[in-house]
């Protein structure tokens, strides 16, 4: 490798490493003002900023500012939020890790990179100027991409987990409970037989206890968890707590409706897993059929037609 090509794959590294500490000490400097105009403007809420941080811990603090910050520069339309909510991590220091690593997973890969450049030292700079690009967006996209996985897996959970929801609650209706007395009772005993919705309807519960309004609860619990079975079933308990009238019915045509709409998806998927199979069957199974339907035929009219030459 020459010394003029070592020399730009040095500097090149240099100047990446640069502009992504650049980057991230405006993306906290921004953030800082932006902090301390909010501490001037609500003034308790500083205090109990200040102590969030004591209890996240200093790396934690230090990272999920930036995150915050370089989260709404990559969101701006509040996706996030829904999504941490989805994925079940609503804990402040859950929602600090996920900022933390929004901030410093960048940073690392693009250092990781430039860092194996320089000490590679091939001479190819467009290529390594290409890697530290590709390491840039994977740092910045890829904990978006883990989220919405992650909340679309437990939407997935919970899905499954609804029309045996609409069965308890028909018992607990039946049995003389009201909304919150079988809520009570789905968190006391059914976190068992719900693992995933379990907890959702204790928090649910906590808010009831703390005299917020039913409707209110189940309508913010519906949007934020965003799983159209659940939705509806919440739908039909929001409005039987608030108009009254009979609950069973409703929520047996809604379990119906989540049958149909099922058995309409499995046949959807059954009839794509038929179009597969025929195309695996005639890229594999048909030609070895033909070779030995049709093998041995062949082989014969060869060998009389060497005989006879």
């Amino acid at each position: 490798m020459s010394p003029t090509g070592f020399a730009i794959l040095v500097t090149s590294a240099a100047v990446s490493l640069l502009v992504a500490a650049a980057a991230v000490f405006a993306v906290f400097m921004r953030h800082g003002r932006q902090q301390r105009m909010h501490h001037r403007l609500v003034g308790v809420g500083s205090l109990r900023s200040e102590f969030e941080q004591q209890r996240l811990g200093p790396v934690l603090s230090l990272l999920s500012g930036p995150g915050r910050a370089l989260d709404r520069l990559l969101d701006g339309e509040g996706e996030t939020a829904g999504l941490l909510v989805q994925a079940g991590w609503r804990s402040a220091r859950a929602r600090a890790a996920f900022h933390a690593v929004q901030a410093g997973l960048p940073v690392a890969l693009v250092g990781a990179v430039s860092l194996g450049s320089v000490v590679d030292g091939d001479g190819r700079a467009v290529l390594e100027f290409l890697a530290v690009l590709v390491a840039l967006i994977l740092g910045l996209l890829g904990p978006r991409w883990l989220l919405r996985g992650r909340a679309a897996s437990r939407r997935m959970r919970m899905q499954r987990e609804v029309p045996l929801l609409v069965h308890v609650l028909v018992l607990l209706y039946d049995a003389g409970l009201s909304t919150r007395q079988a809520i009570a009772s789905l968190v006391r005993e059914g976190r068992g037989v719900l693992p995933t919705l379990g907890p959702e309807f204790g928090l649910i519960l906590r808010q009831l206890e703390a005299g917020a309004d039913t409707g209110d609860v189940l309508a913010a619990s519906a949007r934020q968890l965003d799983v159209a079975d659940l939705g509806s079933v919440l739908s039909v308990v929001r409005q039987t707590e608030r108009y009254g009238g009979e609950i069973r019915d409703p929520l047996m045509e809604a379990l119906q409706v989540m049958e149909q709409r099922r058995s309409l998806e499995l046949r959807e998927q059954v009839n794509l897993m038929s179009g597969r199979m025929t195309l695996v069957m005639v890229l594999f199974f048909f030609p070895a059929l033909l070779i030995f339907v049709a093998g041995p035929a062949v082989v014969s009219i060869f060998s009389a037609l060497g005989s006879v030459n």
